[in-house]
């Protein structure tokens, strides 16, 4: 079973939406069977590179409600990610463009360290409050997983993967993805938003009882998507 998710490093809903689904597969009898490719989407292209606000402002701001709000509702997303086991420090968290960050992941991916590179950029833009758009921060997460420092400082000072970036978005924008996370299963099924495990758990069997029955290769539908929508992120136009 193929599932690919669309999400970005700066959507709160993206990790916790992450982590859910992960939680629904430690329940999945097929887990091994089970193939996550990560796809890019930038809720905010013309972010800048260097913050010039606090997330509450730039919540406040983006959306058009009082900083307090904001506030509030960043705090609702922080007992959220706890109940799972995440820590937002979002009094310390530094928005900004992701566009590199994405071309990292899609290098990751060819070296197979996909997976490994999304988890950390998750964890050091909501956790580590660090600027995922340095130029440093990045090479940094990237050796630290594995990656090849001369390789990644080329990367990095190119637009190299870029078009796969792009290439991400377009299809997002063909299937009319509107707001992240995104996931789409084998093509067929996909659910919007970080919904709870147990929806999680229930498409994933749902899937492998129509689609993959005893086959440990199941194969791609193409039959019109099913839609399950929940909380997520809307990219900012």
């Amino acid at each position: 079973m193929k599932i690919e998710v669309w999400s970005d490093f700066v959507c709160p809903y993206c990790y916790i939406g992450k982590r859910r689904l992960e939680l629904a597969l430690d329940e999945f009898e097929h887990k091994d069977y089970v193939q996550i490719v990560y796809k890019s989407y930038e809720l905010d292209p013309k972010a800048k590179k260097d913050p010039n606000q606090d997330i509450h402002e730039y919540l406040a701001t983006k959306n058009g409600i009082p900083i307090e709000y904001a506030r509030q509702m960043n705090e609702k997303l922080k007992s959220q990610a706890n109940e799972i086991g995440l820590i937002f420090n979002f009094n310390t968290m530094q928005h900004t463009n992701t566009f590199d960050a994405h071309r990292l992941a899609k290098y990751a991916e060819t070296q197979q360290l996909g997976l490994e590179i999304t988890e950390r950029l998750l964890q050091a833009y909501f956790t580590d409050s660090m600027l995922i758009s340095d130029f440093h921060t990045l090479l940094n997460i990237a050796t630290e997983i594995g990656l090849m420092k001369e390789d990644v400082e080329e990367l990095l000072t190119t637009n190299r993967y870029g078009k796969r970036v792009r290439e991400d978005e377009e299809i997002a924008m063909q299937i009319g993805i509107e707001a992240v996370p995104f996931f789409v299963f084998n093509e067929k099924h996909a659910i919007s938003g970080a919904q709870p495990k147990e929806v999680f758990i229930s498409i994933l069997n749902k899937v492998w009882k129509e689609e993959c029955g005893n086959s440990k290769n199941p194969s791609k539908s193409k039959a019109k998507t099913s839609y399950c929508t929940g909380e997520g992120c809307e990219m900012n136009e």
